[in-house]
């Protein structure tokens, strides 16, 4: 073992989506979300008949999950919240019982040792909502304050590190740009209003947890880096308007106040001019940014692809099943253009992981998955040149937990360390939990 580069305190956990592991999405008395929506509708489900209806069906073996967790060593548990299982109508009147299973959920997590990390919106918005115009609507920004009121004063304290939003790009981009995901939308205007609405409703949330709370809240976004597949103009232009779509479009507002300059030629007519107190709404001061991190992306000119006219350059590497390039140092590089483009704010890296080919059912010998566990050390390495570099990283939290319901992919991507059988929800820890754990043990001395 080589002496470790991680702070003694620093936090190693994994991560969960609730509509992508809890199962029974209507339970007592929960409301329907638009992944409730969108997952049962095969006109736009890519893939067809799988649903959160069952999925890893967590919500009824959420102590044994718990216990699973303690046994690989965790530190941390960073999960997200079913809106409408606690405001079956977004707002408005409380379920008690949908409260309820988080708050024995936190108390569990507290009993084992495991730090919560609470995400009030995993993509799940309350269909009721979405039929008042969902992120569209400028009421959404009250709509998560209230929402998020009511889990501080429920479990602030013992929740110590609150999120708003995850991936709000993801939301945007997939849910109204180009109608991959919930809602389904594909359309242009649309697009950039969904993301300002999000940005004011982080905001608002963070304002709203200053008056109720008393301990950490951030926000989560995914960062892909961006490198020029040459030096042209052409390219480097195209990988700046790449970088401002996916990486600073939500960045910049909630840490500098001000949108990319990039975006009104991304957007053209449909960029709005933003009123000044919008965004001053949305700056609001945050205890930490959760990054999440799986590839970075080669970019070079192409005019053809609506609206940044970029296109992705395959390179000959490893990649995962969701064809997505295996290159730790973009890790490194991204860590250390945050820093030095926002700051020294508190960094966690809120999801990692990868997805490769685990059979459906576990054989006498559990699961040997030694692409993730390559996966998990480089990347976790790459974080430690990091710090050893002065990012103030704090915390690592793998994807997934658990193999889940891959959004419209449906249960043909397995991100997880501990395997799911679907027909009997077994779980079966990988080779790369193992992994993980000897890592967590070692406070990630054990890297080499």
């Amino acid at each position: 073992m080589t002496q470790t580069i991680f702070p003694d305190d620093f936090l190693w956990g994994a991560a969960t989506a609730a509509y992508q592991i809890e199962g029974s999405p209507l339970a007592d008395g929960a409301g329907a979300s638009i992944w409730q929506r969108f997952s049962h509708d095969p006109r736009l489900m890519a893939a067809k008949g799988d649903t959160g209806d069952v999925a890893c069906d967590h919500y009824n073996r959420m102590p044994a999950d718990v216990a699973l967790m303690k046994e690989l060593g965790l530190k941390a548990y960073r999960f997200s919240v079913n809106w409408g299982r606690v405001l079956p109508e977004g707002i408005g009147r409380v379920n008690e019982p949908g409260l309820d299973f988080y708050e024995r959920l936190v108390d569990e997590l507290l009993k084992n040792d495991i730090e919560p990390l609470l995400t009030l919106h995993h993509w799940d918005l309350p269909a009721a909502l979405d039929d008042k115009g969902g992120w569209l609507n400028r009421d959404s920004a009250d709509w998560f304050a209230e929402y998020g009121s009511v889990m501080y004063r429920r479990l602030d304290g013992r929740v110590k590190k609150w999120v708003t939003l995850n991936e709000p790009w993801v939301i945007t981009d997939g849910g109204y740009l180009h109608g991959a995901l919930a809602p389904g939308h594909r359309n242009l205007f649309e697009t950039p209003i969904a993301s300002h609405n999000l940005m004011r409703a982080h905001g608002r949330a963070v304002q709203a947890y200053r008056s109720e709370g008393a301990h950490e809240i951030g926000l989560v976004v995914n960062i892909e880096p961006k490198y020029p597949a040459s030096d042209s103009a052409e390219d480097l232009a195209a990988t700046a308007r790449a970088h401002a779509y996916m990486n600073r479009q939500y960045l910049d507002p909630a840490l500098k106040g001000s949108y990319p300059d990039e975006l009104a030629d991304v957007f053209g007519e449909a960029w709005p001019q933003w009123p000044v107190e919008d965004l001053k709404d949305i700056c609001q001061p945050v205890d930490f940014i959760g990054i999440n991190y799986y590839t970075r992306n080669v970019v070079r000119a192409d005019p053809n692809q609506w609206p940044v006219g970029a296109s992705p350059v395959r390179q000959v590497a490893t990649h995962t099943t969701t064809d997505w390039e295996v290159y730790p140092p973009a890790l490194t590089d991204m860590l250390i253009w945050f820093r030095d483009t926002y700051g020294d704010i508190p960094v966690y890296i809120t999801e990692n992981g990868a997805a490769f080919y685990d059979p459906p059912r576990a054989g006498p010998d559990g699961i040997d998955d030694p692409l993730r566990c390559d996966y998990l050390r480089t990347h976790i390495s790459a974080i430690g040149d990091a710090i050893r570099q002065g990012v103030d990283v704090r915390g690592y939290m793998a994807w997934s937990l658990l193999d889940n319901l891959e959004w419209s992919l449906g249960f043909s991507k397995r991100f997880g360390i501990v395997h799911v059988d679907y027909e009997t929800q077994v779980r079966t820890p990988k080779r790369s939990a193992r992994f993980y754990s000897s890592v967590i043990a070692a406070n990630g001395g054990n890297l080499g």
